[in-house]
């Protein structure tokens, strides 16, 4: 409104209070000085004169303490007034002994509690005294107002230094505020380039660790590995098809021996269902078993499922398990032999896998690629951090104009008048 009327009515606005950030702490000290320094003369004399009432009621309450009674007075009422005029002098002295301090805030609460403390004797057991000391009574009412009158004076004033000093705090604590940003700025720039380093360190020993890892690869010690790998991959295949077979076999002679175990059970031949139940574990394993014991369990619990078929106990449902009992010896000699031939296998498979993995060139390639995948979960993690780095800066050095608009606004409220800090120097950090 203020800018519309002037260029309205034509009038040049005044030009506004130029102010470099750093300096509205000087500012800020110096105006709490002449808030200082005007209240210190406001109170001057309401607080002489405080201090001259008081001690003038004391003498009054003195009086009243030692004054005789008119002998006329109604008895009833003497006897009110010497109940009572203890009560009142000792209630009186109490608040009128309240020391006054010399700091003026301090003084101004004391000075509230003496007068109230004051006022509620003499609205308390002082008025069963007005009656039989009048004048007295009237005095103490007299100086209790010329007290409450000096008071008020004071109130304004100390309302008028609080408001001050209110508003140069927030001035002040948003300069703290903008002042906590501008450092912490100022480390997150020694931060982010730390953060920068370290990522182009990590970044340049991922790189050194790729050109060694093509080095390796081009080494002539390599193609001992590659015949190595390749001879592993033809004997994992091998395997693979032995251990379908083994486990064709095993399988079927299993299910058979289950039927037998029930047989067993119901019949409550305890020997057989042990011999029955161990060579189930046996074929059934994950692991191949051991060959002789795998081939001892075969023959006995063999010829107890033998015996249950051929005395039609067991029914042979497929031409696979009609096969493996009607040639027991022949089938225990063919899982026999896939048994050894597996273990032959498992033992060539880690001959080769250990001269894979001990080779020199193997080892340095693996501890190349741990280092490199370690790296990259680093480096991941670190640009990460600094994504967030960068955002909170962001956000800062967005917030800076925003708080030197607040204290502007403020430092005009205090002023009357434009105010103009200078933002680029705040934006330094």
């Amino acid at each position: 409104m203020y800018k519309f009327i002037t260029k309205f009515l034509g009038h040049k606005a005044p030009e506004p209070f130029v102010i470099a950030f750093e300096a509205i702490p000087g500012w800020v000290q110096e105006r709490e000085k002449a808030a200082q320094d005007k209240l210190s003369e406001e109170s001057d004399t309401p607080v002489q004169n405080i201090r001259n009432g008081v001690a003038q009621l004391q003498i009054i309450v003195n009086n009243i303490a030692g004054a005789e009674q008119d002998p006329s007075i109604h008895p009833k009422l003497k006897s009110i007034a010497k109940n009572s005029l203890p009560l009142f002098v000792r209630a009186m002295n109490t608040s009128l002994s309240k020391e006054l301090p010399d700091d003026i805030e301090e003084f101004y609460t004391t000075a509230v509690e003496c007068v109230k403390g004051c006022l509620n004797s003499s609205r308390g057991q002082g008025r069963y005294l007005q009656v039989v000391f009048p004048e007295e009574m009237k005095a103490v009412r007299t100086g209790i107002d010329a007290l409450g009158r000096e008071l008020n004076t004071l109130t304004a004033s100390i309302g008028e230094y609080r408001t001050s000093i209110l508003r140069l705090e927030g001035v002040k604590d948003l300069c703290s505020e903008l002042t906590g940003i501008r450092a912490e700025l100022e480390r997150s720039e020694g931060k982010d380039q730390r953060m920068t380093g370290r990522i182009d360190e990590m970044s340049g020993r991922v790189d050194a660790i790729e050109k060694e890892i093509e080095k390796i690869a081009m080494d002539d010690g390599m193609q001992i590995i590659r015949d190595l790998e390749s001879a592993m991959a033809e004997l994992e295949l091998k395997r693979t098809g032995l251990n379908r077979q083994y486990a064709s076999a095993s399988m079927t002679a299993a299910h058979v021996f289950r039927k037998a175990e029930k047989i067993a059970v119901k019949q409550h031949h305890p020997t057989e269902i042990t011999a029955l139940r161990r060579v189930m574990d046996v074929l059934s394993g994950h692991d191949i078993p051991d060959c002789p014991e795998m081939d001892e369990s075969l023959s006995v619990a063999g010829s107890i499922a033998l015996r249950m078929v051929d005395a039609g106990e067991i029914p042979l449902k497929n031409k696979e398990e009609r096969a493996i009992f009607s040639d027991l010896p022949l089938f225990r000699k063919e899982l026999g032999a896939l048994c050894r031939n597996l273990e032959s296998l498992n033992r060539e498979c880690s001959e080769v896998e250990l001269a894979i993995q001990s080779n020199p060139l193997t080892t340095r390639l693996h501890s190349l690629t741990r280092e490199k995948a370690q790296l990259g979960d680093m480096i991941i993690k670190e640009r990460s951090l600094q994504g967030e780095l960068s955002q909170w800066r962001k956000k800062s050095t967005e917030s800076i104009p925003l708080l030197a608009v607040k204290i502007q606004g403020k430092m005009e409220d205090i002023i009357g008048e434009a105010v103009q800090i200078r933002v680029e120097e705040i934006s330094q950090a």
